[in-house]
C-alpha cells in the first residue's frame, strides 16, 4: 500500500449497492428473504429501507449523513438519494482522497453483517458468504480497503473457522465479532469459540468489537421514549466508551488471553478515555484476589499492552494518556460515513487532537500502528 497522506482509518463503515445480495444469493431458494431495498411507510411518508428475511424494512436505507450535505445531519429517505461514494468502491476512493485518508478498515453498515437473529443456520451462512464476497470485490478494486470478516454464529466453530480462512483469500484483514451473541449460543468466553480464536491467532487477525458490542447492557437511556431521534442517537452512542470495560475483563479473567497470548483484540468507536480505569481495575482485582494462584500468571495490564488496541478520533484529553495506555496500542479512526465522522475535514480534527504530540508518536497513532496490526507492507513510489 502506498502511503500518500499518512492517515489510516481503523474504523469506517462499508455500505452496499441495492443489488449486492440479490446478485450473489439464490433468488429461487431465498426469494424476499435476501437483503434488498424495499419501500415502507414511516411517520406518514413512503421511504426506502433494507428488508431481510421477508420482514418489513427497519431503519434508514443508508447510515451516511456525513456525505448528505446540508442540512446536516440528515439521512437519505429514498435509495436514489444515497451518494455513490458511500457504496460504490470506485467512487468511494474519491471520498478517501477528498478526506486525505490512505486506507480504511471496513465495519458493517445497513444491511449489516449479522443475520443470526432469524435462527436459520443455512440462510445465515449464505448471507454471510455473500457479505464477505461483496467486500472481497472491494479489495479487488483497491488495496486501500481493509474489510473485516463477518462470521456465521449459528454454524459450527469449524465452519466459522473455514469461512474466515476463505475470506482471507479475498483480502480480509480481521474479524468483526458481536459482544452479544444469540442466547442459544455459549458465552463469549466459552471454549466453544476456541477454533475461531485459534485461526485468528495463527493468521495474525485482530478480533474486533465495535462500540455497540457491549455484552452486559440491559435497559438503557436510549430506550426512553421521551428522546427526539437525535437525542436518542446521542445518548446511545455516547455510552460506547464502556464497551472495553464490559468485554476486556471477561476475556482476561476467563483465561482466553492466557490461552491465546498472540491473539489481538481491537475496540472500535469506543475511544481512549475509559481504558485506563479498566486496566487499573483489572490489575487491582488480580492483586487483591491473588489470581496468579488460579493460573493467571500475567498481570492484566501486561496482557492489555500485549494484545489490546483501541481507536480514537475526537478525544484530545484521551491522547494525553497515550503513554499509560501505550502509544503502540492506539489507532485513529474516521467513522466514515456516519454522523460522528469529521469528513471531509478529518485533518482539522487530527491537528486539534494531536496538538503538541511529537512526530514519532503522531506517525504511530495515525498510520504506522495500523500498518503493523493489519500486516500491511508500505510501498515506496517509484
Amino acid at each position: 500500500m502506498e502511503i500518500k497522506f499518512g492517515l489510516i482509518s481503523a474504523d469506517s463503515h462499508a455500505a452496499f449497492d441495492r443489488d449486492d445480495f440479490t446478485s450473489r444469493m439464490s433468488v429461487s431458494k431465498w426469494g424476499d428473504r435476501i437483503p434488498h431495498v424495499a419501500e415502507h411507510e414511516r411517520d406518514g411518508e413512503r421511504v426506502d429501507g433494507w428488508a431481510i428475511y421477508d420482514r418489513p424494512p427497519r431503519g434508514d436505507v443508508c447510515n451516511c449523513p456525513a456525505v448528505m450535505g446540508d442540512p446536516f445531519p440528515h439521512w437519505p429517505k429514498r435509495w436514489e438519494e444515497v451518494p455513490k461514494m458511500v457504496y460504490d468502491p470506485h467512487e468511494r476512493l474519491k471520498a478517501l482522497d477528498i478526506d486525505r485518508v490512505d486506507a480504511e478498515v471496513l465495519f458493517p453498515n445497513p444491511p449489516g453483517g449479522s443475520y443470526y437473529q432469524f435462527g436459520d443456520v443455512e440462510f445465515e451462512l449464505d448471507a454471510i458468504r455473500a457479505y464477505n464476497d461483496i467486500l472481497s470485490d472491494w479489495v479487488r478494486v483497491s488495496d486501500r480497503y481493509l474489510p473485516l470478516v463477518a462470521i456465521p454464529y449459528l454454524s459450527s466453530p469449524k465452519t466459522m473457522a473455514g469461512e474466515i480462512q476463505r475470506a482471507v483469500e479475498g483480502g480480509h484483514r480481521g474479524i468483526n465479532f458481536a459482544g452479544r451473541t444469540p442466547e442459544s449460543l455459549p458465552h463469549l468466553t466459552d471454549p466453544h469459540w476456541d477454533p475461531v480464536w485459534d485461526v485468528c491467532q495463527e493468521l495474525g487477525f485482530p478480533v474486533h468489537f465495535h462500540g455497540s458490542a457491549g455484552i452486559n447492557v440491559g435497559k438503557s437511556s436510549k430506550e426512553w421514549s421521551g428522546y427526539s431521534t437525535r437525542q436518542a442517537h446521542s445518548a446511545s452512542t455516547s455510552t460506547s466508551a464502556v464497551t472495553p470495560a464490559q468485554i476486556m475483563p471477561q476475556l482476561i479473567f476467563s483465561g482466553v488471553t492466557e490461552r491465546f497470548p498472540r491473539l489481538k483484540f481491537a475496540f472500535a468507536e469506543a475511544g481512549i478515555g475509559g481504558l485506563n480505569y479498566v486496566v487499573a481495575a483489572c490489575d487491582h482485582e488480580w492483586e487483591r484476589r491473588h489470581l496468579w494462584t488460579e493460573g493467571m500468571s500475567t498481570r492484566p495490564s501486561e496482557i492489555v499492552h500485549r494484545q489490546v488496541y483501541v481507536n480514537f478520533w475526537f478525544e484530545a484529553e484521551g491522547i494525553k494518556l497515550r503513554d499509560e495506555i501505550g502509544v503502540a496500542n492506539l489507532m485513529w479512526e474516521a467513522d466514515y460515513p456516519h454522523v460522528a465522522s469529521y469528513y471531509p475535514n478529518s485533518w482539522e480534527a487530527v491537528e486539534r487532537v494531536l496538538d503538541g504530540v511529537p512526530e514519532d508518536d503522531r506517525r504511530k497513532l495515525l498510520y504506522e500502528n495500523a500498518l503493523r496490526v493489519y500486516q500491511i507492507k508500505e510501498t515506496v513510489p517509484a
